[in-house]
């Protein structure tokens, strides 16, 4: 929505994303699609290449894209399986417990965070 507001005062845009249907449907101008889990639009965590390469693209698809409705899918995988896709953070029986305490221990440590004047208003 912001970039369509960008668009009409006429500042061309760009956006990163990895969920197409959802950045179509918002009528995104420009699109740089990564078909990457949700989270992760320029790459891989760490891997450099993977988001030089995402940024690259973006620019280019901005200098050069005269129109809007453009969008441009790269390569990239997250892996050479696609099983990520079913595992992709699900939570099942088997990790529920697990998820749970990680999101109890994360509450803690922003309380301790805020009782030390450590957060953003």
């Amino acid at each position: 929505m912001a970039a369509r507001a960008l668009e009409s005062a006429g500042i061309a845009t760009v956006v990163i994303g990895s969920a197409l249907d959802i950045l179509q449907q918002a009528g995104t101008p420009r699109i740089v699609f990564n078909d990457l889990p949700l989270g992760n639009p320029v790459g891989k965590p760490f891997d450099r290449a993977m988001q030089n390469q995402t940024l690259e693209a973006a620019l280019e698809l901005l200098y050069q894209a005269q129109n809007p409705g453009v969008v441009q899918q790269l390569p990239n995988q997250w892996s050479a399986s696609e099983d990520w896709r079913d595992n992709f953070m699900a939570i099942t029986a088997f990790n529920r417990e697990q998820l749970l305490s990680l999101g109890d221990e994360n509450r803690r440590q922003r309380q301790r965070n805020r009782e030390q004047g450590l957060f953003r208003p």
